[in-house]
């Protein structure tokens, strides 16, 4: 039902009438020295990805790569964050595969399920839509600057609640909408992710850039010049794409950060987005969720940031 066409976040196969398999794998290097939250972090990013297709991850495998060189239990460790996660999840892990590598890396290759009318595609975002974002964004700046050495603490947990938070409430919430597209932030950013969406459904977004949740530090950061490299392959890649006016160029750089285990991106009927935004202030979800912009018809752009 989903293959690659429009860079979607995972593949959808249609088993019966009633029962659509959701399949996605996603694994990385560490991005924080607990080897534990490490392990969440990638469990609650690879799980994102059957969330985005409106489905449940019912089981997963676990990837790994380990140096000989490391102590064992620093992969016991990784492996417990990303069971404790799945557990969290609903998620059956039933095994994996390991290989000896110089680096570590650790995710999950997922299974989910879905009813093939209820599948959530990255298109069909139609004029007039809502634009919502359920966790704010920004951690690759602080990871880069936690490398640097100058991320202060609260920021760094905030970044770290914001990775490994899954994304369950955001699409338990949801699921009682009619939503018209939907993904997850990671790599591309922001406005990477953005740009696939706009450009599958055939329409352009306005994104209202202090409507959107950034942890706290990350725009300091942006000033700063703590700005990661793939930021700058995201902006490559697409800056024919977006309009970003009189927009600062931190903001910008904020829109292409690319984002390990980011929130959901929803394209919703206005009517709806009031109630939904209600329900999201009553989940006591652990991230900031925004209205952050609206869908318009067609024009020379995907993107006009404001």
């Amino acid at each position: 039902m989903v293959g690659i066409e429009t860079s979607d976040d995972a593949a959808v196969y249609k088993v019966s009438d009633d029962v659509a398999v959701i399949e996605t794998v996603d694994f990385f290097t560490p991005i924080v020295d607990d080897p534990y939250t490490f392990g969440q972090i990638a469990a609650a990013n690879a799980l994102s990805d059957v969330y985005a297709m409106g489905g449940e991850p019912k089981i997963a495998l676990n990837i790994v790569c380990f140096p000989n060189c490391l102590d064992m239990g620093i992969l016991g460790e990784i492996l417990r964050g990303g069971a404790d996660k799945a557990k969290e999840a609903g998620v059956t892990l039933v095994g994996g595969h390991s290989v000896q590598d110089d680096e570590p890396k650790y995710g999950l290759c997922v299974t989910g399920f879905v009813h093939p009318d209820k599948v959530l595609r990255n298109c069909g975002c139609k004029e007039g839509d809502v634009l919502i974002l359920t966790k704010q964004i920004g951690s690759g700046l602080i990871n880069t600057a936690l490398k640097g050495e100058v991320a202060e603490e609260e920021e760094i947990e905030e970044a770290i609640t914001v990775m490994k938070s899954l994304n369950k409430t955001a699409a338990e919430v949801l699921a009682k909408y009619p939503l018209n597209a939907c993904t997850d932030i990671t790599g591309f950013g922001l406005l990477g992710h953005s740009i696939e969406m706009a450009e599958g459904s055939g329409v352009s977004f306005d994104i209202y850039t202090e409507k959107i949740p950034y942890i706290n530090g990350a725009l300091e950061y942006a000033r700063m010049g703590f700005v990661p490299a793939g930021t700058y392959n995201n902006r490559n890649y697409s800056f024919d794409k977006v309009d970003s006016g009189e927009v600062a160029t931190e903001y910008v750089d904020l829109l292409y950060d690319p984002q390990t285990s980011g929130g959901l991106l929803v394209s919703v009927p206005e009517e709806c987005a009031d109630d939904i935004m209600k329900d999201f202030a009553a989940s006591n979800i652990d991230t900031k969720v925004s209205v952050i912009g609206k869908v318009r018809k067609l024009e020379d752009r995907y993107i006009f940031l404001h």
